[in-house]
């Protein structure tokens, strides 16, 4: 009896202190991705700028939020899309070079000018058509 209560506290006691999944880190597959030229995908898009401006992208660039650039989970760097707002129809061409968004829901996030051209700065997350011109290779 006395290991059976032991052993009920331990469990307890480990599904307390064990990482919840929704903070948990989750590792991003970026080589195997199941997409193609000119295929489209449809989310919500953010932005990024100062924070960052002047740091290691995840491609080792160093992120100039002035540029066309974006950042993605898992598109190879180097892969080139065309977002489209799908509020306003406003389409820029940006280049992946970083990974995110890390904010669920989001599945690109773009560099401050890219944003700007397509009137995401007010909003600041808008709904995106995302199509893939070419895919990268370098990963």
């Amino acid at each position: 009896m006395k290991y059976f209560v032991l052993i009920i506290l331990s469990l307890i006691f480990y599904n307390f202190c064990a990482p919840s999944s929704k903070f948990a880190s989750k590792k991003v597959n970026r080589k195997s991705t199941n997409v193609r030229d000119g295929e489209v995908l449809v989310g919500y898009s953010s932005y990024y700028a100062d924070k960052f401006h002047g740091r290691k992208t995840a491609n080792g660039e160093i992120f100039n939020m002035h540029d066309y650039t974006a950042a993605h989970r898992n598109l190879p760097f180097g892969t080139v899309l065309l977002v489209t707002n799908l509020e306003n129809g406003k389409k820029v061409k940006v280049r992946v070079n970083d990974r995110g968004p890390y904010v669920a829901g989001r599945i690109l996030d773009l560099s401050l000018q890219a944003a700007k051209d397509i009137g995401l700065i007010k909003t600041g997350v808008a709904k995106v058509n995302i199509k893939i011109l070419k895919l990268g290779s370098n990963d």
